[in-house]
């Protein structure tokens, strides 16, 4: 695989980057499709420019891998099935391959009954939630995807880590080009984000985390130790705390400090909960009409008044979608993340290179 170093980062071709993950996770004990659909997740992240949920996520999966608390199984088990409603355990697994089950499990429910609602206990990081919300839309469903983490955020006025930066994502059919989601931590930055800051030792905004006494702070390996603040203030706040309960009680799965630190002890399960909603339009709707309806909302956002020195306005998602469109089909890694790859190629035995 040929890569190129742009400005300290390196380039690489995103499907030759795509099947060398999978030959990684493969040589880890992942049985290929499953691999495969992980792999596939983590590079279309970077495609996207969430670095945060891309291929840096390798390090921290497989050493989980080789400690046991994730396991290699590809498929969640039916707790119950009642109707548009169903819970599924994903027993630990991989969540890139999990959310994708329970997504397609609403799509066709909702095809049924409207709605599809999927909820899941025992769950693993599934990476970005867009990617889940987008699933159903492209389904001719409204997506929306939803997971609680750890307690990383404090109540309004707290001094302890009461709430994590739940991510929520929502997306629309649409007949642009553009896809219309909205795909958010309810943090005002993403840990994952933190952390790259941290390894490339660079300072984060004030507004992003406190340390663990409540101070401001621009130092990430502080703020990784302390806490996230949430978006919005109490509005964030409250969001992720339903979001916890909706996700946690809904499957009967852990809330709160039940869900275990990602970057704690690799020998315990996260063990967090997801939850998964597919809404059919056409059970409402004309499909087509409604797809209509979205792309000229959209484009009325992107026609609309502009503030001086404002080039462009964009609609939920377009950022993302621009950010793939204008990389030439290549991921830009930093060198880190290379050296990483690399030394788990050597350990795993896999012949493939980044170069």
């Amino acid at each position: 695989m040929s890569v190129a170093v742009q400005q300290g980062a390196v380039a690489v071709p995103a499907p030759g980057l795509a099947k060398f993950v999978a030959q990684l996770f493969v040589a880890a004990g992942v049985p290929e499709p499953a691999a495969a659909a992980v792999a596939d997740g983590l590079v279309e992240a970077e495609l996207d420019g969430l670095s945060s949920h891309g291929v840096m996520l390798i390090d921290m999966y497989i050493e989980r891998l080789r400690r046991g608390s994730v396991s290699r199984k590809t498929k969640a088990e039916v707790v119950c099935d009642r109707h548009g409603a169903v819970v599924l355990d994903a027993g630990h697994a991989l969540g890139q391959v999990t959310g994708l089950q329970a997504m397609t499990v609403a799509i066709d429910k909702a095809r049924q009954f409207a709605a599809g609602i999927v909820a899941v206990r025992h769950g693993f990081h599934f990476g970005a939630a867009g990617r889940y919300a987008l699933h159903a839309a492209r389904a001719g469903s409204v997506g929306i995807a939803m997971c609680n983490t750890r307690p990383l955020m404090p109540a309004p006025g707290g001094a302890e880590r009461a709430v994590g930066n739940n991510p929520l994502a929502i997306a629309l059919p649409t007949d642009g080009e553009i896809p219309v989601v909205l795909d958010m931590a309810t943090s005002e930055a993403a840990m994952g984000k933190i952390r790259l800051a941290e390894k490339a030792r660079e300072a984060i905004p004030p507004t992003w985390a406190v340390t663990a006494q409540g101070l401001p702070t621009t130092n990430a390996s502080e703020a990784i130790a302390g806490m996230l603040l949430p978006a919005g203030g109490p509005k964030g706040f409250g969001l992720s705390f339903l979001i916890d309960l909706l996700c946690g009680l809904l499957s009967q799965g852990a809330t709160g400090a039940q869900v275990r630190p990602l970057y704690g002890d690799f020998s315990v399960s996260y063990d967090c909960s997801h939850l998964f909603i597919a809404i059919d339009v056409a059970h409402f709707c004309d499909l087509g009409w409604f797809r209509q309806q979205v792309s000229a909302a959209a484009a009325r956002i992107r026609g609309g008044a502009r503030a001086p020195g404002v080039a462009a306005l964009f609609t939920p998602g377009e950022a993302e979608w621009r950010r793939r469109q204008g990389c030439g089909g290549s991921v830009r890694l930093e060198p880190s993340v290379v050296v990483m790859l690399q030394r788990y190629a050597r350990e795993l035995g896999v012949a493939a290179t980044l170069f």
